[in-house]
């Protein structure tokens, strides 16, 4: 197996990584205010890909619990060196997933946001059934259409979402996006508003909406996001 990324120095100090946290949770409940929205609805989940399991550390001191990472490898060197952290860290997969690589997803997460294969959810079912777990997962969705993304289209949707229904040990939550990068995050909320309308008209069951960043989380919660992906507000710039 290749090796993963090489890790980012951790620079933060324990009252540093305090200080962000808290930024983040404030800036979550303005963001929520505006939309009229509870921000206790709304899950913070810290992307630690490329940053060492000291910085989980520090995070996780100063009382953020779900983590994100994106690289198989890269997880199977870090999640273990934290196994033993009270609380336990709540581990989810936001990376594009290879199917050759859907065990060590089902074995190291709790959640695969990144589902946008048929054959890789019927691999991850395989592995989760024969470990006795359930995985929560989202259907990725390529909103935007960008060629550089991962992610069924708009019209694939439906049909991925009711094959779904065959995999027992998966738990479908909803749907997640990564709008095309702009530095104004404005320029993200169109994208955020139609994955809610895929949503609200596919699986309004299933309401879970995995969308938004650093730059553009706000934007991202007066549109409806259930959960957001933040990384260098929380741990610097990689």
């Amino acid at each position: 197996m290749k090796p993963g990324p090489p890790f980012t120095s951790a620079a933060l100090s324990p009252d540093e990584a305090g200080a962000r946290l808290r930024a983040v949770r404030s800036a979550m409940a303005e963001a929520a205010g505006r939309a009229g929205r509870n921000v206790s609805e709304i899950t913070l989940l810290a992307v630690s890909k490329t940053f060492p399991a000291a910085s989980v550390r520090l995070c996780l001191a100063a009382g953020q619990v779900r983590f994100g990472e994106s690289y198989i490898q890269e997880a199977r060197e870090k999640i273990p060196e934290l196994a033993a952290c009270s609380p336990a860290p709540d581990w989810h997969f936001i990376g594009h997933l290879q199917r050759n690589k859907a065990k060590y997803a089902a074995e190291l997460f709790s959640a695969i946001h990144s589902l946008d294969q048929i054959e890789l959810a019927a691999e991850l079912d395989r592995r989760a059934r024969d470990l006795g777990k359930r995985l929560q997962v989202y259907a990725q969705v390529n909103v935007s259409g960008e060629g550089s993304k991962s992610g069924l289209s708009p019209e694939e949707l439906p049909g991925f979402l009711k094959a779904l229904a065959a995999f027992p040990a998966l738990e479908l939550q909803g749907l997640m996006t990564m709008p095309p990068y702009d530095p104004d995050p404005e320029a993200s909320r169109p994208h955020f508003a139609a994955l809610r309308r895929l949503r609200d008209r596919f699986c309004p069951e299933r309401p879970g909406l995995s969308m938004g960043m650093s730059g553009d989380f706000q934007v991202a919660i007066e549109e409806g996001a259930s959960l957001i992906r933040v990384g260098s507000a929380l741990f610097g710039e990689r």
